[in-house]
């Protein structure tokens, strides 16, 4: 029977010898971004710059683990992911190198990039509170730890714990809060539920908006893409932590690093640059209906409807730095 380090490293061979000529590029991308978020990107710069870009797409586990087995023979250039969690295990895993770059510096705040600069956040999302406008008031909301009250005792709808979403989430409140304090927020939270936790943000706003629960905590995209899809869907976003000194809303990115072998990292460079830039970002960002992390960078008109808010300013490192930490508490209480 093949091992699994075997099984991946025959993928590897096969996929290289399948690609054949393909990867004669001036860049290589991994991508645990999908295709159609992605690809117009990649054929934007091509036009603008005359670069060849070739590109893989994959869940980030599988390409972390690929570019891992592929050492210094990888061809990959760059990597794309999303989570600020993916991002560190990446860099703490030795996959990415340190940019000095002025341009990137300056366009991705610091808290949304690695201290040591080997990733940069792209594009920014917010996972914040969704609620049943039929339901629920707005004023009768207020922070993530509030979920918790007795008011909310079988209303509550989450969404796994075994997606890094939820799992970053719980490492930035123990980075805000304490392991001990966060311990019992998520322990009342899963007191509240009215169902066992979705396997995804989609399913459990379907779930509020059809009565199984009033309130849950999701991604700010898929709500953009669920209410795109049905407008007459009773839902709202509500922005949690606002009156807390020193909190705000917990945002996460979708980002990307120069791999530590690459073969074209000047021009990795300039394309994460590029994608940092006021003429990308919207691209970049509205794609997946997400808000430029460049400051200097509006949000699309329909982004923007959903309201404003303030972000939470911890270092978005923290959510891989705690992330182990973060999956064995939701463990110890009880939240699948």
């Amino acid at each position: 029977m093949m091992t699994n380090k075997l099984i991946l490293l025959l993928a590897v061979l096969i996929s290289f010898t399948a690609a054949g000529s393909t990867f004669a590029a001036d860049l290589t991308i991994y991508s645990a971004r999908k295709e159609h978020l992605i690809k117009p990107l990649f054929d934007a710069y091509s036009a603008q710059t005359g670069v060849k870009i070739e590109y893989i797409t994959d869940k980030a586990g599988p390409l972390l683990q690929r570019l891992k087995a592929e050492g210094k023979n990888t061809r990959a250039d760059l990597l794309i992911t999303v989570d600020a969690g993916n991002l560190w295990h990446a860099a703490n895993e030795g996959i990415l190198q340190p940019v000095n770059s002025e341009v990137l510096t300056t366009n991705v705040p610091a808290n949304l990039r690695d201290p040591n600069n080997q990733w940069f956040g792209l594009s920014l999302r917010a996972r914040t509170i969704v609620y049943n406008t039929d339901k629920v008031k707005p004023e009768q909301l207020s922070t993530y730890a509030a979920l918790g009250d007795k008011a909310w005792k079988g209303r509550l709808l989450l969404r796994t714990s075994k997606k890094v979403y939820n799992q970053s989430l719980v490492a930035m409140m123990i980075a805000e809060y304490g392991e001990e304090q966060t311990e019992q927020i998520v322990k009342a939270w899963v007191a509240n539920l009215a169902a066992a936790p979705f396997s995804n943000d989609t399913k459990t706003m379907e779930a509020i908006a059809a009565g199984q629960g009033d309130v849950g905590v999701v991604n700010t995209y898929y709500f953009g893409r669920l209410k795109k899809k049905d407008p007459s869907l009773p839902l709202a976003l509500f922005w949690p932590n606002q009156a807390t000194e020193g909190s705000g809303v917990h945002v996460n990115v979708s980002g990307a690093g120069v791999t530590r072998h690459a073969k074209h990292p000047e021009a990795a460079i300039k394309f994460i640059e590029w994608l940092s830039s006021d003429k990308a970002q919207n691209l970049f960002a509205d794609i997946n209906q997400e808000y430029p992390v460049n400051p200097s960078v509006k949000a699309s008109d329909e982004v923007a409807s959903w309201g404003t808010f303030t972000a939470s300013p911890f270092d978005l490192s923290k959510a891989g730095e705690l992330q182990s930490a973060a999956i064995k508490l939701m463990d110890r209480v009880g939240y699948r």
